[in-house]
């Protein structure tokens, strides 16, 4: 799960591995795999990183 914020300063939690595709338009628009789309304010650089961040930890093994 990663942690975002909506355009109207909500916070929200979102299921990284449900994420389809991130676009700017040039607000950042997240497709999931359902097409349920949303908005946020982190730019699409951040939601990758932060996606990238959770795959890595949801995968750390002990020892590696």
């Amino acid at each position: 799960m990663i942690r975002l914020t909506r355009l109207n300063d909500q916070p929200l939690v979102v299921n990284a591995e449900l994420i389809k595709f991130v676009e700017e338009t040039p607000d950042t628009v997240i497709t999931l795999r359902d097409d349920e789309k949303i908005l946020v304010k982190e730019r699409a650089d951040a939601v990758v990183a932060k996606a990238i961040e959770y795959a890595r930890a949801i995968r750390w093994l002990p020892g590696t």
